[in-house]
């Protein structure tokens, strides 16, 4: 992009200081987007399962996540031609057209409708998730899973406490005449329409652009160096990470070669894998658990207990992602996916052993917290770093598509299996999944390839 270059580089000191800026702005903006988005999906499989039956709820719950897998296409195309910043700043409106809609249809008793309004609520989900990567962009190399970690750890702050909230907002909206479950939504999209402003205002200079800059400018000295070949004082993979005049992220760079690159790289392919396999056994298991405590809860405790149980489930996905973050740089991505792994499995046990013990469930909900957190910010650094520059942000794109719809189809199914089979075998068929998934990371290197920069 030729506007990506009319602009001077900033200097090193200033790099710096950017990326605090643009790490504080994350996370402010993680923590209202976190209230909407724990708002809406904490409640919204109770609506659609009142409005049309349990099997529905999670297909209800998909369609948030279809919506997130489907929006990062386009917001990723934003990204690449304009920066970081119109791009959050779309899929945050767009989650709050999907949370007026969501009210709308509960008012008018529309099944359809809540269908389609919860579809694009998932805009705000899927600004939440791009936006770990925005904070990578001018992070230095051994620190990029700290820096995407206290991103991804700033949701907590709302997103714990947020189901809690639903109760109040549920009660403070039935004097506006809104029918029962539907006034959350409203909160939802208020919050969506805030981290929208926000970043609208206040993120400047985008850091997407300015990385390409450095890259161009660093670029230039080694203009007639051999293709591939990595610049003076370049982190170790820089070559392979697509420094050099063209790393600057050219329009072309679509899905397509987004994955003509992630075949080719075997640690681009964990760190794809790793995040979409955590993300769908935590939405098959997690989209079915209000439902499950609704069977045996009365509609007056229901909301405060699944409040109760999946603040904790949310604490375990946030509240230790520094810690995850930090090992992550200090014992490596592939141990870190390991462990997020072994995690999961625990909790599908206990979940699935629970019974209708409320506080098992909670143990098991926490574990399943705790072990996407381990696949999503060692597999999201992994894919990150070993990527080309020019198509990062396509990667970047391809990565939460692939999530999204992984998830989608677990909570699509998660209805039908519960309905059908009951929770335990939910958990069960939740745990048999993440056996590719540990075949791959345990998949030694091939012999005679030379090792990427995660081996």
């Amino acid at each position: 992009m030729a506007t990506d270059l009319t602009l001077p580089a900033p200097s090193r000191p200033d790099v710096a200081r950017i990326q605090r800026r643009t790490v504080r702005l994350l996370v402010a903006t993680q923590t209202i987007g976190g209230i909407g988005v724990t708002i809406g999906f904490s409640v919204g499989p109770l609506l659609v399962a009142r409005m049309a039956g349990t099997a529905m709820a999670g297909l209800a719950q998909s369609a948030g996540v279809v919506g997130a897998a489907l929006l990062a296409v386009p917001v990723t195309r934003i990204m690449t031609g304009h920066g970081r910043r119109p791009g959050l700043v779309t899929a945050y409106l767009v989650g709050a057209v999907g949370g007026v809609l969501v009210v709308l249809a509960a008012a008018t008793g529309q099944v359809s409708l809540i269908f389609l309004a919860i579809l694009l609520f998932g805009g705000g989900s899927a600004a939440n998730l791009q936006a770990r990567y925005t904070a990578v962009d001018l992070a230095e190399p051994a620190r990029r899973g700290r820096q995407l970690s206290l991103v991804v750890w700033a949701t907590t702050i709302g997103a714990v406490a947020a189901p809690n909230f639903a109760a109040l907002a549920d009660r403070t909206t039935s004097g506006w005449g809104l029918p029962p479950l539907a006034g959350p939504f409203a909160f939802s999209a208020a919050a969506f329409a805030l981290a929208a402003v926000v970043l609208l205002v206040a993120l400047r200079p985008d850091p997407l652009l300015t990385a390409r800059r450095l890259a161009a400018a660093e670029a230039t000295p080694v203009a007639a160096a051999p293709a591939g070949a990595p610049e003076p004082g370049a982190a170790p993979g820089a070559a392979a990470a697509g420094g050099g005049p063209t790393g600057t992220g050219r329009r072309g760079a679509g899905l397509r070669a987004a994955w003509r690159v992630v075949r080719e790289r075997p640690a681009a392919r964990l760190g794809i894998a790793a995040v979409a396999v955590g993300h769908l056994v935590m939405i098959a298991v997690m989209s079915m658990t209000p439902v499950r405590l609704g069977e045996y809860h009365d509609d007056t405790a229901v909301l405060r207990v699944v409040g109760i149980v999946l603040s904790l489930h949310i604490a375990g996905m946030y509240a230790l992602s520094p810690v995850v973050g930090w090992l992550t740089d200090r014992v490596g991505r592939r141990p870190v996916i390991l462990g997020g792994l072994a995690l999961l499995l625990a909790a599908c046990a206990v979940a699935g052993s629970a019974g209708h013990h409320t506080p098992g469930l909670t143990v098991g909900l926490v574990l399943l917290g705790l072990g996407w957190s381990g696949t999503m910010v060692a597999g999201s650094t992994l894919l990150s770093e070993s990527v080309p520059t020019e198509v990062r942000t396509a990667v970047q794109g391809l990565s939460d598509l692939t999530m999204g719809l992984a998830g989608a189809g677990a909570g699509a199914l998660s209805g039908f299996v519960m309905q059908a089979a009951g929770y335990p075998t939910l958990t069960l068929l939740a745990a048999i999944a993440t056996v590719p998934l540990l075949a791959l990371a345990l998949r030694p290197a091939a012999p005679g390839r030379a090792p990427d920069e995660e081996d």
